[in-house]
């Protein structure tokens, strides 16, 4: 495997890198945020298509060929998708790897556990990390070789101290990363530089204007409760003020056994929720034992834009929609 090195260590010819490289990106959202960096040169490939679940993933042919063709793989790491490590390693030892979990100044959260969960002030976890997310275009990322932000966690493990794999879903890190695939693609791409640079520093402007306008958004109904189908959300709700009070699963991919149900349900009544968020896989039946008779709204979340189109747009619009569904079903 080649690690992102130093600009003065990498002693490749401009000529070896005449074209534009060859990216391949894991999730749709990692996969907009680098389209937008590529904007007007190239367009990434994308391995996991937003329908599948990024936990577990049979890759097609034609996705272990881009791979195997890639310049550059961007991914967000081992936490989210421990499977798609040893198809990069074999497929892709050549290339240079960006794993996003990585990244210098990364705001990281542990995974919550047990049933009820306690509600958090983050203001003091991520202290300077909003100040460092400004200096995203900047030239350090790529030339990190030892990051402070945690220590790498193999697989999607919601045991306590383990990583909560979706840090996607901070706009902050996004900024962040924007600079880092920057960097990376300039390394590769030195005649390009200029452009990943421009494009990057746009994707932030945008995604600070985006933030913006979700907090105004949001902050009428912070400290509504609320529960969710699966804790996927918690980097967004740290972001913007909104925390879940409970989730009925800890895993995407399972549904929630009758005890955690029991207790959830508890919860739920407890603390008088107005909403219980889900997800395409969620049974519908699990809202009204939820509710138990007493009125309980619900609304969809897609944390992966699996309706939605890939390309720079889509991280974008699946932030967005994040927050109006927050907005609809949390509002009086």
């Amino acid at each position: 495997m080649r690690r992102l090195l130093p600009v003065s260590f990498l002693l490749l010819s401009t000529a070896a890198w005449a074209d534009v490289p060859r990216v391949a990106t894991d999730i749709a959202p990692v996969h907009s945020l680098v389209a937008q960096v590529m904007a007007g040169l190239g367009t990434p490939d994308l391995t996991i298509p937003p329908g599948a679940s990024p936990h577990s993933y049979a890759m097609r042919p034609s996705e272990a060929r881009a791979l195997a063709g890639a310049d550059l793989v961007v991914w967000v790491g081992p936490s989210l998708t421990a499977w798609l490590g040893d198809p990069i390693e074999t497929l892709a030892g050549d290339a240079l790897h960006l794993e996003l979990e990585d990244v210098a100044g990364t705001f990281v959260l542990e995974n919550r556990t047990g049933v009820a969960f306690e509600v958090h002030d983050h203001a003091d976890d991520d202290a300077g990390h909003d100040d460092q997310a400004d200096d995203a275009g900047h030239d350090d990322h790529a030339d990190e070789a030892a990051h402070d932000t945690h220590d790498t966690q193999e697989g999607h493990d919601h045991a306590a101290g383990a990583i909560d794999p979706h840090l996607w879903l901070d706009p902050v890190n996004a900024s962040l990363w924007l600079g880092a695939i920057s960097d990376a693609l300039g390394q590769i791409d030195p005649d390009n530089a200029q452009t990943y640079a421009a494009n990057a520093a746009k994707g932030q402007a945008e995604l600070a204007g985006l933030q913006t306008r979700i907090q105004a958004q949001l902050a009428p109904v912070q400290g509504r409760p609320f529960a969710v189908f699966h804790d996927a959300y918690h980097y967004f709700e740290a972001r913007f003020g909104v925390e879940a009070s409970a989730a009925l699963s800890l895993s995407d991919g399972s549904a929630p056994s009758a005890a955690r149900l029991d207790d959830v349900r508890d919860v739920v009544q407890s603390i008088n929720a107005v909403c219980v968020f889900t997800e395409p896989q969620f049974n519908p039946g699990l809202v009204a034992a939820l509710a138990d008779g007493r009125s309980l709204k619900s609304a969809p979340l897609d944390p992966l834009g699996a309706g939605l189109t890939p390309g720079p747009a889509l991280y974008g619009e699946v932030i967005q929609g994040l927050a109006t569904s927050f907005e609809n079903c949390l509002s009086e």
